[in-house]
């Protein structure tokens, strides 16, 4: 098989591993076909007004400031006096859509559905507003469309303001929120003269929904302990204020209108949110008005033993506490509207304003729209399952759901109602895990493919390493070149794929598990050519005496990589790693360092893996900005270059080259200068450093490439093109982080080639061996066929060590808390959340980049074939791809599911990214563009 073709294939196999989890963990929710279900008592009320204040943490909302006050007088009021009071439990990914979808809808996304898209419906669901008779939003262009667009009808209106009001550089962003209370107040007046809208909004089941999301752009820009969030808190509490009397006095104060104030998440003290930790998942939740119960005030009635509460003064009010999804059927029996039928959300009947018996009929009602979902899905779960195979959820059969049904009427209807309520509960609990049964029923089966896959990949690819690259595959290959089960082999696996697809066909799978049920027949297929050639080899190694060094090389490696994967959980361990790294010279022959009269490389060596060793121990980047660390990291960059200049022989044409990047580098570091003191200053970002960092960014790379091809100009041209981008993205220290990363490789390509030359001159004792490789060897055609060695398996390891380190040296990525707007203020502050994960994604992949192009130069200077060193490094990241696989939960903490399944997607992203970098670093350090002068010598 041939580079491109092993590389595409390899391409396909793992973006099927990569996409595997979310269909065998993370596979929708959602089914369809239920009859919607309608609270059985009177609407306690005739509208709604629900206020999500976005991005307000709970415990900056509840406590008191400095002073011992309130920061939000009214809702404290309310609280104390009106409504009711908790703290509403949010689940992972806490971001704006997903925490809005479970508000809303009252069901939780599954991560594929949020991945295929934000601002739109990507699959559809029920909610509140399309239940409901007409639905009034106003807030921002990124959450409201995606409930119009998802109702059925037209009766969900929308008013945005325009986009570019998002501007996390903007000096005021309580703009945002005052639009919101500007745009409802002006609407209500013109409703007042308005006859047939005055009557529209005068029937039932009306819903309005002011979405507010001042408080998280402050958070994001200022973080949530700045005045200008604190402050921001005390706005909307008066704008709160100020719409409950504009809607009372429209309606004349008719007590038909309930009130609901929480939030979609919270906020980290170092500005984000997406993960698990206790700031994003505990939000505020305040109810009040019709069909909402007074407080209950008793001694200690609000002390809970989390001690979330210790502080806000508010131990004689009782605390509701609820599931984010919970907020939603509770805002449909307030208006009396069907609960949305994809919902899982359960009724919070102690916060309601009835009797007994309306609290046990609704939470019944509740129950038998969760309980329709769960027919739904064993419905269609036993249609396409063999019968004889089919194994139903013991706990609910249908006799058992019939009875509970029957007994829990009787119930009600002898008066027992607080029996009714705790048997109701009961009864929900198993139909959620009935539901949670029946969506994972093809866990095992798939996850079984899944491993096999995996497994035969590796096996495919091992055959492949030693089949064209050791003598032993080719001598074997001589040996069994006459012999041939090519035959017999694919009717074996062809009569398997057959009856796998009869199989699946008969129980009407979807596509996917065709995939991956087909795909490890084929690798499996392509892995068993070497049976003859494991046999040949296990001969040859016991024969030559080899097993003990070859168990004890594969020993050290797996135990290198079980440190690697330990990394993603104590990002420490790198720190580690690098040390016990920095001694290899030591651990190599004593003499190395003076036979080549060299001794500056081990030490330049020992001392960059202990520099770059010092950051894993940092603070992750993004909890605080240090733009006096930018620069000073890019005007450093700018005096090595230019000494690097002045001290070594380069062509004139390079030294021009090289210049022109030095510049770059340092009109970056005056772009990052002006662009932090103006949004300091709140100016917002000047046009011209705009149009700087995006000229940067779209010339540094083509500029390198105009560099000679020989190692060390192009590596050096290279490193100085990507630093430029990356400094315009940094805010603290990654710009030292980078640099000594430069340092470390630059050292690492000195061991390589010195280790190198001395094992070749102690085989070929007569032989000069050149000593200025890194200077004269030309990258673009560097080709060579010699053998595998155990020092291959090395540098394969120092390369996957080198790219983890380059990716969590400066924060720990696993966790999906890490993105921070500041990182692209040079290039856009207006919210664009792909185009700012697009350049988020870039400055993660620049430290790959210059990583996998030193590899692609130890590999010239080693005179090792790129595709055997490759293979080696594609074996021993699947390895940690199938540990990962393992580890991928989908229960306990919200923030250890978030982490196993981004250890996975790192893991397989990486490999991924490997096979295509490869590809990438061919060009970047092979392709030149030949200038002017050189052309004209050409023809």
């Amino acid at each position: 098989m041939k580079v491109w073709q092993l590389i595409l294939f390899g391409v396909l196999v793992h973006l099927v591993l990569f996409y595997s989890i979310f269909d065998i963990y993370f596979t929708s929710p959602l089914v369809h076909g239920m009859t919607p279900v309608s609270p059985p008592t009177r609407k306690p009320a005739k509208r709604l007004v629900l206020f999500v204040t976005d991005g307000l943490r709970a415990d900056k909302f509840f406590e008191l400031d400095e002073d011992g006050k309130t920061r939000a007088p009214y809702l404290r009021d309310v609280i104390e006096h009106r409504g009711v009071w908790g703290i509403s439990h949010t689940r992972v990914p806490t971001e704006s859509r997903p925490g809005h979808v479970a508000l809303i809808a009252g069901f939780y996304e599954d991560v594929s559905a949020v991945a295929k898209g934000w601002k739109e419906n990507p699959v559809e669901f029920d909610s509140v507003f399309n239940e409901s008779r007409h639905t009034w939003s106003w807030g921002s262009p990124d959450i409201l469309p995606m409930f119009a667009k998802g109702a059925s009808g037209d009766h969900v209106s929308t008013s945005c303001y325009p986009a570019d009001l998002e501007d996390f550089a903007g000096s005021d962003m309580t703009r945002l929120d005052t639009w919101v209370f500007d745009q409802v107040e002006e609407f209500l007046k013109s409703a007042s003269l308005n006859e047939s809208l005055s009557a529209e909004l005068k029937r039932d089941k009306i819903v309005f929904f002011l979405h507010l999301l001042g408080i998280d752009t402050h958070g994001h820009s200022n973080k949530p302990h700045s005045k200008e969030y604190l402050n921001n808190i005390k706005l909307v509490d008066k704008g709160i204020s100020k719409m409950v009397s504009t809607f009372r006095d429209f309606y004349q104060d008719d007590g038909e209108t309930a009130f609901v104030m929480t939030a979609d998440h919270g906020m980290t003290d170092w500005g984000s949110h997406g993960a698990g930790h206790a700031q994003e998942t505990l939000t505020p939740f305040v109810a009040w008005g019709a069909g909402v119960r007074s407080p209950v005030k008793s001694a200690n009635c609000g002390v809970y033993t989390d001690s979330f509460c210790a502080d806000w003064k508010l131990e004689d009010v009782q605390r509701s506490d609820m599931e984010q999804a919970d907020v939603a059927t509770l805002m449909s029996h307030l208006v009396g509207i069907p609960f949305p039928v994809n919902s899982v959300g359960r009724l919070p009947v102690d916060i309601l304003n009835a009797s007994r018996g309306e609290k046990a009929e609704a939470l019944l009602a509740n129950a038998e729209q969760i309980l329709a979902q769960f027919q739904v899905k064993m419905d269609q779960i036993k249609d396409r399952t063999i019968a004889a195979t089919f194994r139903p959820f013991q706990e609910l059969i249908e006799a058992e759901k019939l009875q509970s049904l029957k007994h829990i009427r009787k119930l009600i209807h002898g008066g027992q109602y607080e029996d009714a309520v705790s048997e109701t509960h009961l009864l929900i609990d198993k139909a959620l895990q009935g539901l949670r049964y029946y969506q994972t029923y093809d866990r095992v089966f798939l996850g079984i493919s899944v491993v096999f896959g995996f497994l035969g990949w590796v096996c495919y690819v091992l055959y492949l390493v030693v089949l064209e690259h050791t003598a032993v595959g080719q001598a074997s290959a001589r040996i069994t070149a006459g012999h041939s089960e090519g035959h017999t082999r694919l009717l074996l696996f062809g009569s398997m794929a057959l009856i796998i697809c009869i199989l699946l066909a008969v129980q009407s799978l979807h596509m996917m598990c065709y995939v991956y049920c087909l795909m490890p027949v084929l690798l499996w297929y392509k892995a068993c050519q070497g049976l003859r050639l494991l046999q040949y080899t296990v001969r040859w190694t016991l024969a030559n005496r080899q097993l003990g060094r070859f168990v004890l090389s594969v020993v050290v490696s797996a135990a290198g990589l079980e440190i690697i994967v330990l990394s993603f959980y104590y990002r420490q361990l790198l720190s580690v790693g690098l040390l016990a790294m920095s001694l290899w010279p030591i651990i190599q022959s004593r003499g190395q360092g003076r036979v080549m009269g060299r001794p500056w490389i081990a030490v330049g060596w020992s001392l960059t893996c202990t520099l770059v060793g010092m950051f894993p121990l940092m603070p992750v980047v993004g909890r605080e900005t240090r733009y006096a660390l930018v620069t000073s990291s890019g005007l450093l960059a700018v005096f090595i270059g230019a000494l690097i200049l002045y001290r070594v022989s380069f062509s004139r044409h390079f030294k021009i080259l090289c210049g022109f990047q030095l510049m770059l580098i340092a009109v970056s570091v005056l772009t990052v200068k002006l662009t932090s003191e103006s949004i300091a200053d709140r100016q917002g970002l000047p046009w011209f450093c705009q149009l700087c960092s995006w000229l940067v960014l779209g010339c540094c790379l083509p500029v390198a490439l105009f560099s000679p091809t020989c190692l060390r100009d192009r590596l050096l041209s290279l490193s100085a093109a990507l630093l430029a981008p990356y400094i315009l993205l940094s805010i603290t220290y990654e710009g030292m982080f980078i640099l000594s990363l430069l340092a470390l490789l630059y050292f690492w390509l000195q061991m390589e080639h010195t280790e190198s030359l001395v094992a070749r001159r102690q085989v070929f004792q007569n032989v000069d061996f050149k000593q200025d490789g890194l200077i004269k060897d030309d990258i673009s055609s560097a080709t060579f066929s010699r053998h595998l060695e155990l020092s291959d398996l090395r540098r394969a390891f120092y390369f996957i060590f080198l790219i983890l380190t380059a990716f969590f040296g400066t924060g720990n990525i696993a966790s999906i808390n890490s993105f921070d707007p500041a990182s692209v203020y040079c290039f856009l502050t207006v919210f664009n959340p792909f185009l700012m994960g697009a350049l988020m994604m870039l400055k993660n992949m620049i430290p790959f980049l210059l990583v996998t192009c030193a590899f692609r130069g130890v590999q010239v200077l080693t005179h090792t074939p790129l595709r055997s060193l490759f293979l080696i490094v594609l074996i021993m990241s699947d390895f940690m791809g199938l540990h990962f696989f393992f580890l991928v939960r989908d229960y306990g903490s919200w923030l250890e599911i978030g982490s196993s399944i981004s250890h996975y997607v790192i893991v397989m992203v990486m490999i991924i990214f490997l096979l295509l970098l490869t590809g990438v670093s061919h060009v970047l350090t092979c392709w030149r563009v030949p200038l002017p002068t050189q052309r004209h010598k050409m023809l």
